[in-house]
């Protein structure tokens, strides 16, 4: 049992999303409303924020394939 049970990558947009989730729902409660919609509004937040963050960060193959995209598209022109 090497291996991490989840990868650094995954991590990060998991700890990410978490953090906007906590934000908002504070943000939320600080605004006025109750507890359970504040919580209602976190967890929103966060799965939305899953998807967000995933996509921002990359995997090192999506990189390669843009770069790879690009340089072909270079090649075309040239």
């Amino acid at each position: 049992m090497d291996r991490p049970l989840l990868s650094l990558r995954t991590t990060l947009v998991f700890l990410l999303a978490v953090l906007g989730g906590a934000v908002a729902a504070l943000l939320s409660w600080m605004a006025g409303e109750d507890v359970p919609r504040s919580v209602l509004a976190g967890l929103a937040a966060a799965g939305a924020a899953v998807s967000f963050f995933n996509r921002l960060i990359g995997s090192e193959s999506e990189r390669a394939k843009a770069g790879a995209g690009l340089h072909e598209e270079g090649k075309e022109r040239g």
